[in-house]
């Protein structure tokens, strides 16, 4: 396994990866700068040779541009303390972190972020690119879009729809639907500004 970024993220993502007897082969990294993280080799980034790869990167906009561009075969990192269900789907070059639940029928996206100690609950659908945040709390059948974050220690009530690129910010209590393209936050959590995308 291979990652594309050397920073915080990826320090955690590389604790998974050890925690799971996972190979690391290297990381990637556009600052040159970067020579090594955590004991392992840091380049600029190179054909990997068939091994799978992680954008160990935490922005979803720069995640999903980077994955569009190098294409590939992409891997999936599950730590060991956490709980997915096995009829839950978890989509190519995601991360579900410490502590985090999964739960059954739940569908997670490509290259998603499930934090530590979030929960994603039974049939919850996570578009692609999308962040969970630590300590995050998604009811039953909640959709979150493409690109949105959830912030940390948010909670989103059963059946509710939040749209793509938005960001719910922490500590909310979302109790209806958000538009894409927004940022929200409050408990009771309402729209406080769009964002040009």
């Amino acid at each position: 396994m291979y990652l594309y970024g050397a920073s915080g993220h990826a320090k955690v993502i590389i604790e998974i990866l050890e925690a799971c007897g996972e190979q690391i082969e290297g990381l990637f990294d556009d600052n040159e700068s970067v020579t090594s993280l955590l004991g392992y080799p840091v380049s600029s980034f190179v054909a990997r040779e068939g091994n799978k790869l992680i954008i160990s990167i935490g922005n979803n906009e720069i995640r999903k541009r980077i994955a569009e561009r190098i294409g590939g075969e992409f891997g999936v990192a599950v730590h060991p303390s956490a709980v997915v269900s096995p009829r839950a789907a978890v989509g190519e070059g995601t991360v579900v972190m410490h502590g985090a639940i999964v739960q059954s029928e739940a569908r997670i996206g490509r290259h998603c972020i499930i934090n530590t100690g979030a929960t994603v609950d039974h049939e919850c659908v996570i578009g692609d690119f999308a962040h969970i945040s630590p300590n995050a709390t998604l009811c039953g059948n909640v959709t979150v879009g493409e690109g949105t974050q959830i912030g940390a220690g948010s909670v989103v009530v059963p059946g509710v729809h939040i749209g793509k690129w938005s960001l719910v910010c922490a500590g909310s209590v979302v109790t209806k639907d958000i538009p894409d393209n927004c940022i929200a936050a409050g408990n009771r959590c309402k729209v406080i500004k769009s964002i040009e995308k």
